[in-house]
């Protein structure tokens, strides 16, 4: 990837006809946007992140231009396709069509399917897909297409859990690969100090103290850690904190609380960092919640 990467929706908003006709922020990075195009020839070169695209009205007209066979295309409704970072592809599309595009930022995906797989996250070797047939990704591709042209956020993260938990039990996708791995940190220490950090995210947590856990020095520490798990110690910390967070948003504990209880020095600073990641205030996140719970109450 070069420093004038691009994510793939630069790409499209450059395209003539492209309409996008809903979008939300989902966290770390990650996005949901429902788009419609027509006519174009378009070319993405090394794009940034990540990108899962499901068609859902049309797509017959569309062709991969770079590839032969029954992979060149045509779409039509269901069809996914993988797009990973750095992945050069040109497309020419002819008839109107709709889909929707997950974009991932590279970190941001080793990093889930580390933590959800308990796995190292080299072990994820995103796959170049074009038009693959996908029926288990239907429903919450379809419920990540109606989410994001709500506007419900909740409700889109939620669908690109599952759609991720379904793409990292798939090893055609690239996920759980059987790989020679060097380096990193070997599967016990990695859960031991992965274990460590989650029994304490209410204190502080020390570099030197993980890297003696996994018998490094915090310089060879830090780096095995980031191949292994997508990130860096740091980041990862602060995730996990996040998310723990979230969940307790929905208890109805006071944020002065929530953010004690995530290791945040201050109210302000769990302000200032879940709205970095997530895009909204502590408060507004609850305020979401409370709007989803209602809707599913009616």
């Amino acid at each position: 990837m070069t420093d004038q990467s691009l994510p793939i929706s630069a790409y499209l908003a450059r395209a003539p006809h492209a309409r996008r006709l809903g979008h939300v922020e989902l966290g770390f990075g990650c996005s949901a946007t429902v788009w419609q195009n027509r006519d174009a020839r378009i070319r993405y070169d090394d794009p940034q992140g990540h990108t899962l695209s499901f068609y859902t009205r049309g797509g017959g007209g569309t062709r991969r231009l770079d590839r032969d066979g029954a992979a060149a295309g045509p779409g039509w409704p269901g069809a996914v396709c993988l797009m990973p970072q750095g992945q050069a592809s040109e497309w020419q599309i002819g008839a109107s069509f709709e889909f929707v595009h997950l974009h991932l930022p590279d970190e941001a995906l080793r990093r889930s399917f580390a933590s959800t797989c308990d796995r190292d996250a080299r072990l994820l070797q995103p796959a170049d897909l074009t038009y693959v047939e996908a029926p288990a990704l239907a429903a919450p591709f379809r419920a990540l297409h109606d989410a994001t042209r709500a506007g419900a956020r909740l409700a889109a993260e939620g669908a690109m859990h599952d759609i991720l938990g379904l793409v990292f039990a798939d090893r055609r996708y690239g996920a759980g690969l059987r790989l020679p791995l060097t380096g990193g940190l070997a599967p016990r220490r990695r859960r031991l100090v992965l274990d460590h950090i989650e029994a304490h995210l209410s204190g502080p947590l020390h570099l030197h103290e993980l890297a003696a856990l996994a018998g490094l020095s915090p310089f060879h520490f830090q780096r095995s850690f980031r191949a292994s798990c997508g990130v860096s110690p740091h980041r990862w910390i602060a995730a996990r904190r996040i998310e723990r967070a979230r969940w307790l948003l929905g208890s109805g504990a006071p944020l002065a609380r929530i953010a004690l209880d995530c290791g945040f020095d201050s109210q302000s600073h769990f302000t200032r960092v879940f709205k970095a990641a997530m895009g909204l205030t502590p408060g507004g996140y609850r305020a979401a919640l409370g709007t989803a719970r209602a809707s599913r109450a009616t």
